[in-house]
Formats: C-alpha cells, structure tokens, sequence
C-alpha cells in the first residue's frame, strides 16, 4: 500500500500566502463592519436622546434646559453633578444614553479628569450641547465647573428653524483634525499642547441632534457648518466679526 503524501515545503507557504491575502482582504472588511455598527448604534442613541428632548421642552413649556458643559465637580455620575444629560435623565431613563460606542476620550480628558479614557466619564456626556440654544442662568449655568454670568431663556417658538439647529453634536468629528483644520483655527481641537483636545473617534463622521428632536449622522465638514447655531437662524459656518474662529461656531458651539 503507497502511504499517504505529506505537504511539502513549497505547499505549506502557498497556503500560508493564500491565508495572509485573505486575511488582508478581509480585516478591512470586518473594521469597516464593526464600525458602521458603531455609527448605527450612536445614531439610535441620539435619535432617543432627541425623543427625550421633545417630551422635556412638553412637560416645561418648550423651554429649552439650562446649559452645563465638560462639569467635573462633582465627578460624572456623583450627586450633585450638573450636566444637560441629567436634567434629561427623568427621559432617557439612564445617561448611559449619552455614551457614544465612539466615544475614545482625548488627550486633555485625562489631564482634566484623571483617570477618565472618554468624555462621558469625564464629564457626563459624549456629546457637546449648544449654548446659545439652551437656557443660561448667571451664577447657575456652568463651564468647566466655572460660573457663566449670561442670562437668556431660549424656547422652541422662539427658534426660527428648529428642524436645522443643533441642539447637540457628538464631542469628535474627523474633520476637527489638524490635517482638515489647520492650527485649529476653525474648530479648536487639533491644537499644540497642553491645549490638544483632538482625539479621532469616528472615522467617518457623528451624529447631531436637532431642536426638532430628529438626529442625523454628518460625514462633512460643509454639512456641519451649515446647520445652524442659535435661536435667529445663524449657520455654524457662517462669519462672524468678533469670533475666535471668525464663524458663529466659535460664539455658540
């Protein structure tokens, strides 16, 4: 009887080829799969988030909530914590609502917080809430656990287009980067140290919310700055004379 023939050399690394082209063919496949599922999954979040907005502005007289951002003091989660996901707590019924699956943090995060790798550890919230579309009340409303002396009251009646102003916007969109915004003139993320907030979450893009409680994910730059920013239908993207970032985004955002 002819015993059975063993691979030989040549074969086995024809083998080992062939797996390694499938492989390479295949990761990016599975990277872009499991992204996209991401995106699906943050979307679905900020479309419940704007479902919850809508049933608050019902229950207080379309009033938009009072405006807090990146608080710290108390920690995320603590009593006495201030954020715009907490007064939407009673709605979301969990501000674990408000942690993007993208959420990555960045490198200020952890020198802000310690011990925190995302913003919604940090601060509560993977989101950015728009201030000039939320209520301020001087010595309540805060910032980086600072006071804000400002005082309006912003209701949806008030909004001249609700359907195209941004209530909230995830935290990190690609197109902060330095490659896309240089010196970060125009967006204040991709900066030098120790002021780098820039930390790529998304490849693609990141979801907003609008006044009207729908969410969109936006893939560009053009189609950020074009939605607008306060309650008299200024664009993002749009100049303004006195503003860091010559554009409303850098008065509103």
């Amino acid at each position: 009887m002819n015993k059975p023939k063993a691979f030989t050399l040549i074969e086995l690394l024809v083998v080992i080829a062939i797996l390694a082209i499938l492989a390479a063919i295949l990761f990016p496949v599975f990277t872009k799969a499991k992204q996209a599922a991401k995106n699906s999954v943050e979307l679905s979040q900020a479309r419940q988030i704007g479902m919850a907005l809508s049933i608050y502005l019902t229950d207080y007289d379309d009033v938009m909530p009072i405006f807090y951002a990146y608080n710290s003091f108390p920690p995320a989660g603590s009593p006495g914590h201030k954020g715009v996901e907490v007064l939407l707590g009673p709605y979301t019924k969990s501000t674990g609502l408000f942690k993007s699956p993208n959420d990555r943090g960045g490198p200020y995060t952890s020198l802000d917080v310690p011990g925190t790798d995302t913003y919604w550890k940090a601060y509560g919230s993977s989101y950015r809430f728009t201030r000039c579309l939320f209520t301020s009340v001087s010595g309540e409303s805060t910032q980086n656990n600072v006071p804000l002396t400002d005082d309006w009251t912003v209701t949806t009646t008030a909004i001249e287009f609700p359907a195209e102003s941004r209530a909230m916007r995830l935290e990190m969109f690609p197109f902060f980067s330095r490659s896309e915004d240089p010196g970060c003139a125009r967006y204040g993320y991709d900066c030098d140290s120790p002021y780098n907030y820039y930390q790529q979450w998304s490849p693609t893009g990141g979801s907003i919310v609008f006044v009207d409680g729908h969410a969109k994910f936006v893939v560009s730059a053009g189609t950020f700055d074009d939605t607008r920013i306060d309650m008299f239908g200024h664009k993002s993207g749009e100049s303004h004379p006195t503003s860091w970032s010559g554009t409303w985004y850098g008065v509103c955002d």
